[in-house]
């Protein structure tokens, strides 16, 4: 008879442990006996501040004109375009430079901006499901019309939440940059995954999800299609990734069913965050694909991971620094009991509580 999960794993909650991240095969520091349960620290809520559905002072707003000079249409569904301020650009000459060891080589590529709704006020967990599901399908455009461009071979799609993630526009928006090169963070991806494929010829996150799914420790949420989960490796207190329960190698794959379940499980995993500490919660995400490199990657299952920094109320974040950033990832309360904080909340925004 297999061992009850609380027994099997109540070394992991009592001592600190290595956790190896599957995917970059890379270690977490896990230090439970710090904080043995997960401390929502002071209810801190912030006063609930309802912003104006249009603010004629923002660029992104629909029919401002933005810092290039450049005026935005009138959209009325999610918008897209090149961002005024890119990092990337594409037009670049290819050069390398090597002086023993200093090495140096151009990239080029293409910044997007994309623009989620025309309401300045609204987020992804005050959206309605419609509204997502269109966001996604911008998603999917833009990643098939850049990725079939010859020069790019990489594409992640990123959004930024909050000014403590350095956003600097509260209009609801996101990012998309689309280079020649596969950046070290998917790169490490590619190698653990194409590994396991190579082997088993499965995906490894696959059958990481019917592992986790079995044992319903880490899962917050699930429906037909779509998983969301604090994974075992997690690094951020309330780190979370959503993934489609079956391999799909992109957002490209999404057929109608599947974009609404991505859309449900995006909806259900951004209220829980603003739930958490009754605030418009910080976050990086970012939907980590298959390259665009013309090969053939069935290795690939495609995931987007939330990276939030809060860690004890609305305003005390998770800090990486010191050990962190001389020796690797630490967190203190384990996969598990972040897990259960989060999947314990409820699934109506706070704002819409009619006793909050």
């Amino acid at each position: 008879m297999a061992q009850p999960l609380e027994n099997k794993y109540m070394d992991l909650y009592d001592n600190s442990h290595y956790r190896l991240n599957i995917l970059t095969n890379e270690w977490v520091l896990v230090t439970p006996h710090r904080t043995k349960r997960p401390w929502q620290g002071k209810k801190e809520s912030l006063p609930a501040t309802q912003a104006e559905t249009y603010d004629p002072s923002c660029y992104l707003c629909p029919g401002n004109k933005r810092a290039s000079g450049d005026t935005n249409p009138n959209y009325n569904e999610p918008y897209s375009f090149v961002n005024d301020f890119s990092a990337l650009l594409p037009e670049v000459a290819t050069e390398e430079h090597q002086n023993n060891l200093m090495q140096a080589k151009s990239e080029s590529g293409i910044c997007k901006v994309v623009c989620f709704s025309p309401d300045h006020s609204l987020t992804l967990p005050v959206m309605r499901i419609t509204e997502i599901e269109k966001v996604i399908s911008l998603w999917q455009k833009e990643y098939k019309e850049l990725g079939n461009l010859p020069d790019i071979n990489h594409v992640l799609i990123f959004e930024n939440k909050g000014a403590i993630m350095g956003c600097s526009n509260p209009h609801p928006h996101g990012q998309i940059w689309a280079q020649k090169s596969i950046p070290t963070e998917a790169l490490k991806k590619c190698t653990s995954l194409e590994a396991y494929w190579n082997q088993h010829q499965r995906s490894i996150l696959e059958d990481y999800i019917q592992q986790e799914i079995e044992a319903n420790e880490r899962i917050i949420s699930l429906n037909n299609n779509f998983v969301a989960l604090v994974p075992y490796w997690a690094v951020w207190p309330y780190e979370v990734m959503i993934a489609p329960i079956k391999k799909l190698t992109s957002i490209s794959e999404l057929d109608e069913s599947q974009k609404r379940s991505f859309a449900e499980i995006i909806k259900t995993v951004t209220i829980l965050y603003d739930n958490l500490f009754e605030t418009s919660f910080p976050y990086s995400a970012g939907i980590n694909q298959a390259p665009t490199d013309g090969k053939d990657h069935p290795e690939w299952h495609f995931h987007m991971s939330f990276y939030p920094p809060l860690l004890r109320s609305a305003t005390v974040k998770k800090f990486m620094v010191g050990y962190e950033m001389f020796a690797n990832p630490q967190r203190d309360i384990t996969a598990e009991q972040a897990a259960d904080t989060l999947k314990q909340l409820p699934t109506t925004h706070y704002s819409q509580n009619p006793n909050g």
